[in-house]
């Protein structure tokens, strides 16, 4: 499962450089000192894994509620259905009025926080910014939250979301140092990557719920201990 944490971090990597790279290129990094550069951005790129880990364990608890009442491997496939959904059909919008006016506050708030961070460049500012803006509403981040929620322990979904945060890393990061010479074309022909490795991704997560008894990638269904009585005669 963390396999799949890593691609869909890769294919969330490729959707960052699109969507969030404006937001890395602004950091206030020191330019002329490559050492003190890497060591703000590895500062950055933590603050952001911190976020999706503490999201990974704060649904990996709703998850096991999931499991609780045996019902995680139904949640697998309803995660896959999403994943390829969102891509084959990009004019899903969540209607008005579904989403509580707090949702849009917290946004707000957030953005507010990231763009005060940003002018500051003091040891925690980088970390802060990561921080913050692994906060911010993102249908990659998303996805990765409903796969999280299928694993079988609170633990493991936070090490998931920590997995896919660190496969952003190497795409965001060469943005970073090549972004100002990477074209607009060049960046759009990295997102049509993206729905690839999405709809794959889908796919994996259906059959994992499936349990069709294919090693590695649809386990046979899992019986909770507790749902055996033993008899003693």
């Amino acid at each position: 499962m963390l396999i799949s944490a890593i691609i869909l971090g890769i294919a969330g990597g490729f959707h960052c450089v699109g969507m969030c790279g404006p937001v890395a290129l602004m950091l206030p990094v020191d330019r002329n000192n490559g050492k003190k550069k890497a060591l703000q951005l590895a500062s950055y790129h933590l603050g952001r894994i911190v976020t999706y880990t503490l999201i990974g364990l704060l649904f990996g608890t709703l998850g096991l509620g999931f499991r609780l009442f045996g019902v995680q491997q139904q949640l697998s496939v309803i995660t896959g259905v999403v994943m390829i959904a969102i891509v084959l059909l990009p004019g899903l919008k969540i209607p008005s009025g579904v989403l509580p006016a707090w949702y849009f506050r917290g946004i707000a708030m957030v953005k507010n926080r990231l763009g005060a961070a940003m002018k500051r460049k003091s040891p925690g500012t980088f970390f802060a910014a990561g921080f913050l803006n692994g906060l911010l509403p993102c249908g990659m981040v998303y996805m990765a939250v409903l796969a999280a929620m299928t694993a079988d322990e609170v633990w493991k979904s936070g090490l998931f979301m920590a997995f896919f945060g660190t496969g952003t890393i190497p795409l965001m990061t060469v943005f970073v140092y090549l972004g100002n010479v990477l074209k607009q074309k060049a960046r759009q022909k990295l997102q049509k990557l993206v729905p690839v490795f999405v709809i794959g991704m889908g796919c994996l997560f259906i059959l994992r719920g499936l349990g069709l008894n294919i090693p590695y990638i649809s386990p046979g269904p899992v019986v909770d201990e507790a749902t055996y009585h033993v008899q003693c005669h």
